[in-house]
């Protein structure tokens, strides 16, 4: 909790998600609607996919933000130094970023409504497949955060590694996104099961990598 509080009292003060990131993601939506907008029907499938895009590459700058926290002034070394058990900082940092994704999700969520005059069928499912792609996103974004915190490359290599690795909660979330608003006949709360699974099994890889990945770095 030390941990998540300091990631989240820092940009409380900066403001780096409000001033950039949403606006950024903001900004992929728009587009996606201008390069679609002459078919309606068209966008409307696709809202799913083209939401889950946008917060996925919106989540990449976060993670940056949250490994830029510990990379100057001996941040890391401090951490390190502090006698705080490996597993609780990458929880800590894991929440924060949780945190983060989510105000930034469900302001796009807003967004696609009335952008996109998405549908909502099921709120219930939204808001669970919501959590559970949030939850694997920020567990997996900390955990790569963490192995390329002392690379000088990490702005240009994070993407390439990150992404990849994100594709199954790319597809769950859309899948359950798609029967939550009635585009797709599919069983959204198995694909919600899958999200979470993901989620804990990158929650149990950091927990146990996570000290070994902060003294390499």
């Amino acid at each position: 909790m030390l941990v998540a509080q300091k990631d989240l009292r820092i940009e409380l003060r900066s403001k780096v998600a409000l001033n950039q990131v949403v606006p950024f993601a903001l900004l992929v939506l728009v587009l996606f609607g201008f390069a679609l907008d002459a078919d309606r029907a068209s966008l409307t499938n696709f809202t799913p996919g083209l939401y889950w895009v946008a917060i996925l590459l919106a989540s990449v700058l976060a993670v940056h933000r949250s490994v830029g926290l510990e990379a100057g002034e001996g941040a890391r070394e401090g951490l390190l130094l502090s006698g705080m058990r490996p597993e609780s900082v990458y929880l800590g940092k894991t929440l924060a970023l949780i945190a983060q994704i989510l105000v930034v999700a469900l302001m796009m969520l807003g967004g696609v409504v009335i952008l996109y005059e998405a549908p909502v069928d099921d709120g219930l499912l939204l808001v669970a497949a919501l959590f559970g792609a949030v939850l694997g996103v920020g567990a997996a974004g900390t955990l790569y955060g963490a192995l390329l915190g002392g690379q000088r490359a990490r702005e240009t290599v994070l993407p390439i590694l990150l992404l990849p690795v994100l594709s199954p909660v790319l597809i769950a979330a859309t899948r359950a996104f798609g029967d939550a608003m009635g585009t797709v006949a599919t069983d959204g709360w198995q694909w919600t099961g899958l999200l979470f699974g993901f989620g804990a099994i990158y929650l149990a890889l950091g927990v146990v990598s996570h000290g070994v990945l902060m003294e390499e770095n």
